[in-house]
């Protein structure tokens, strides 16, 4: 992340803050599934095949980065049409997971605070502060 960038740091965030993050999930999530309802979509939204789908479309993004140089990649939202480009798939990508989770019954935004606390031991800020290992590998 760029320094001084907006940015949300929900580590900082009020109970009542993040139980509004949480609503805006759920909102997103009732509002896909009335579309998908709409259209009489829910017949082809089976598990496996918005699965399939999302790889799909995360491909669509990697598409946009590949043979790009990290500096390039850094710079890609700085051309208008690109940028629309990366928003439109990272919506496509955004949506199918979201899509996913609700035909499965995931709780996306509890899922992402359960993994965060698992990380927090799993990655002690003194072990893990400037490298990549992997959790398995810092030591004390």
């Amino acid at each position: 992340m760029n320094e001084g960038a907006p940015h949300n740091d929900k580590r900082h965030a009020s109970p009542e803050s993040r139980a509004a993050d949480s609503n805006d999930l759920n909102a997103l999530r009732k509002k896909l599934r009335k579309f998908v309802r709409e259209r009489e979509w829910e017949q082809f939204h089976t598990p496996r095949s918005l699965l399939l789908a999302l790889i799909g479309e995360m491909g669509e993004l990697a598409e946009l980065f590949q043979w790009l140089t990290d500096e390039q990649a850094s710079e890609l939202m700085q051309d208008p049409k690109l940028a629309a480009r990366v928003r439109d798939e990272m919506a496509d990508v955004f949506g199918y997971l979201l899509r996913l989770a609700d035909v499965i019954g995931v709780d996306l935004g509890e899922a992402l605070e359960a993994k965060i606390r698992l990380n927090a031991v799993r990655y002690p800020a003194h072990l893990a502060r400037g490298n990549a290992r992997k959790y398995t590998e810092l030591r004390d």
